[in-house]
């Protein structure tokens, strides 16, 4: 995206002003409801794109939706954002926000796809050991895949942990393959 480096701007300083003002879970939990809220909601995020519409109208519709759902911290920072004109990027600086606090407060998201469900005991153990491998805090992400014959794929960012059942048949292939493995 080529406003990246925009976004990225107007999300530190969300970012700094809330841990500033000790706010920064009020602030996580309105910017999870603007993001939310425009994810869902077309009209809305086509109406802050528009080049048509006036920003003060913008800035009216936002304050009618949101005003009472959300602190005047962060509507007055909605509000900033729409007088520089950069309110069609909302859901973009909310969105960079949300991993920049994450980043601020230790956590890792980690997504883990596993043909059948886990059972909660093998949700902590996993939640532990990744914990301590990544020296964070880990919020797990579940989705079942079909495709695995079984065991799990965890993604941490750009990071891969593939203990499937796939993977494991392939590295044993391999190892046959270039005479490494030996059945004694």
């Amino acid at each position: 995206m080529a406003d990246f480096r925009v976004l990225h701007r107007y999300a530190v300083s969300l970012l700094e002003t809330a841990v500033e003002k000790k706010n920064l879970d009020v602030v996580t939990t309105d910017v999870q409801l603007l993001v939310d809220t425009l994810r869902q909601n077309r009209q809305l995020e086509l109406m802050l794109e528009s080049p048509v519409i006036r920003p003060e109208l913008k800035l009216k519709i936002m304050e009618e939706v949101f005003r009472k759902k959300i602190s005047k911290d962060s509507m007055d920072f909605i509000e900033f954002v729409i007088s520089k004109q950069r309110e069609n990027l909302l859901q973009f600086i909310g969105n960079r926000f949300l991993e920049l606090r994450d980043e601020h407060l230790g956590i890792a998201d980690v997504v883990v796809k596993a043909a059948t469900e886990f059972t909660n005991e093998q949700k902590n153990l996993l939640q532990s050991r990744l914990e301590k491998i990544l020296n964070k805090k880990v919020r797990l992400n579940f989705k079942i895949d079909l495709d695995l014959i079984g065991g799990f794929i965890a993604k941490v960012g750009d990071t891969l942990y593939d203990a499937s059942i796939k993977h494991q048949l392939e590295l044993l292939k391999k190892q046959f393959l270039t005479g490494e493995f030996s059945l004694n």
